[in-house]
């Protein structure tokens, strides 16, 4: 087995990839991996066999073909592998929800739970200021507690 780089249109790799994964599945394809580095426009990473990856893209809407030279997978591992990032949070941050039913909500850190990695805010900007448990990784911090706001 060995990992291929498949042609995408740009914009359309996530819906190249389902398609792909979906096919592959159905027609027992051996495909082992799928994978769109966000990024990379335009590609996305197969692997498996040469025969079963062409197979999976016939017909495949905005797949564009197969580059024929396998890639070493430390070409790429920079890209796939996830990032650990420590979330530093501290009662008293002004923070905004960056997704969620949230999204865009700013608020006031009352509780940070670091191995849960779940943050309780009060939201700001409503009439009730009402408290919330997101995930800490859905929150980009505004504001430090005890710094100026520099508006």
């Amino acid at each position: 087995m060995s990992i291929y780089a498949v042609k995408t249109i740009i914009g359309r790799e996530n819906v190249v990839l389902e398609a792909m994964a979906n096919k592959a599945k159905v027609n027992n394809l051996a495909i082992k991996a799928l994978v769109h580095p966000e990024e990379i426009k335009g590609y996305i990473f197969v692997e498996g066999e040469m025969k079963d990856i062409v197979e999976v893209i016939k017909e495949i809407p905005h797949a564009r073909g197969v580059i024929n030279k396998p890639i070493d997978i430390s070409e790429i591992r920079k890209m796939i592998e996830t990032k650990k990032k420590e979330i530093m949070l501290k009662e008293g941050d002004i923070v905004e929800v960056m997704g969620g039913p949230f999204k865009g909500e700013r608020g006031k850190v009352i509780r940070f739970d670091k191995d849960k990695k779940e943050v309780t805010i009060e939201l700001i900007e409503v009439a009730v200021p009402i408290p919330i448990t997101v995930n800490a990784n859905l929150v980009s911090i505004i504001q430090k507690s005890g710094e100026e706001k520099n508006e």
